[in-house]
């Protein structure tokens, strides 16, 4: 059982953030793209320590669609098709409590890969002809 449980949740699709209530935290607004790249997911954390893939492309990213699994979590749909991450309170609490924390370790990571956080954060461009092969 939880020992976080939110009071609230509120999906703001104009500001693409996800504002989540916590008796002792107070509302804390997350955006989509950090909930993105912080998904509980295999895809994004592997399947071991070492093994977290960094997500790069996220900075236009949407929910779509919240779904509640059980009463312990959430499964957000982004609009990339993501969907196989468990948000559960206490992981939600976690990132509330370590926003910035969080969010700096990501910079610092797109950085070390050669990116800067525009680079790494807007979508990618798809070069010309790339994929095409009608010609």
């Amino acid at each position: 059982m939880s020992n976080h449980i939110p009071t609230a949740l509120t999906l703001h699709k104009v500001s693409r953030t996800l504002e989540v209530s916590f008796d002792d935290l107070g509302s804390v607004s997350l955006s989509c793209e950090f909930l993105r790249v912080h998904s509980p997911s295999a895809e994004v954390r592997g399947h071991g320590q070492g093994q977290e893939v960094l997500q790069t492309g996220m900075r236009n990213i949407e929910i779509q669609a919240i779904e509640p699994v059980g009463n312990y979590a959430i499964r957000p749909v982004f609009s990339d098709g993501h969907d196989s991450g468990l948000y559960t309170w206490d992981f939600l609490h976690e990132l509330c409590s370590g926003h910035e924390r969080l969010w700096q370790e990501y910079l610092k990571r797109l950085k070390a890969a050669g990116f800067t956080p525009d680079t790494g954060r807007d979508t990618p461009m798809i070069k010309q002809g790339a994929g095409c092969a009608s010609h």
